[in-house]
């Protein structure tokens, strides 16, 4: 019998355990503000000496009440992303933060967080947002945003956000749970891979002639990150 509880406390804490290491690292003093000059090689940064910490690592006049140009790309959407690159007080924090400015029928296209799950919430506008889940089911979840709306987005999984107003720009602020969430954005990866994927593995993949995916991999896809 306590061969039976030892097996399940360790399989409980080798769970616990597999868990606490999917996400960003945990704190472990007050803080750790990212050391940008050292040159050693570690999964997030250096801690910078606390002795030498100011109060500036944890500010950044970013300026969020000001719009943003998303005529910059043809998506029509301008992300600023506010992360441990920029404040280097989030560093081992596991949050982030980014304003996104939307033109009318401006989208910010399907992409994915491999580190973040992410929480919406908008401020102008209205926003068709939504995502799919992963295989086999592909389920579609969407949802219409008002102004004051929340809306979550599971990490890892492809989602997108899209203003349906062609008159009047829309903007949200999102909350993400990584101090480095990283964007896959779906088009760009597939078709402006650098070098290009090879068009037979595509016109494999999307069961469409190569000719077609020749033509979307002559296309400039613009990054809509700034």
């Amino acid at each position: 019998m306590a061969s039976s509880y030892f097996l399940l406390l360790t399989a409980v804490l080798a769970l616990v355990s597999w868990q606490a290491t999917a996400s960003d690292p945990g704190p472990l003093q007050d803080f750790c503000v990212a050391d940008n000059s050292s040159g050693v090689l570690v999964n997030g940064f250096v801690c910078k000496d606390p002795k030498d910490v100011k109060v500036e690592d944890f500010f950044l006049a970013a300026k969020l009440d000001m719009p943003r140009d998303t005529k910059t790309n043809k998506v029509g959407s301008n992300v600023t992303l506010i992360n441990v690159m920029r404040i280097p007080g989030l560093n081992t924090l596991g949050i982030s933060l980014a304003r996104i400015d939307y033109a009318p029928l401006g989208e910010n296209p399907p992409h994915t967080h491999p580190r973040a799950t992410e929480i919406l919430t908008v401020l102008e506008g209205t926003l068709y947002v939504g995502f799919v889940t992963s295989n086999p089911e592909n389920k579609f979840l969407s949802k219409e945003l008002k102004e004051g709306d929340v809306f979550v987005f599971p990490q890892g999984l492809i989602h997108f956000q899209f203003n349906p107003n062609p008159y009047k720009p829309a903007v949200a602020l999102a909350a993400l749970s990584s101090q480095n969430p990283g964007t896959i954005t779906i088009a760009n990866a597939v078709f402006g891979s650098k070098p290009m994927i090879s068009d037979d593995v595509l016109a494999k993949a999307f069961q469409v002639e190569k000719n077609t995916v020749d033509w979307l991999q002559a296309q400039f896809w613009a990054d809509n990150h700034n």
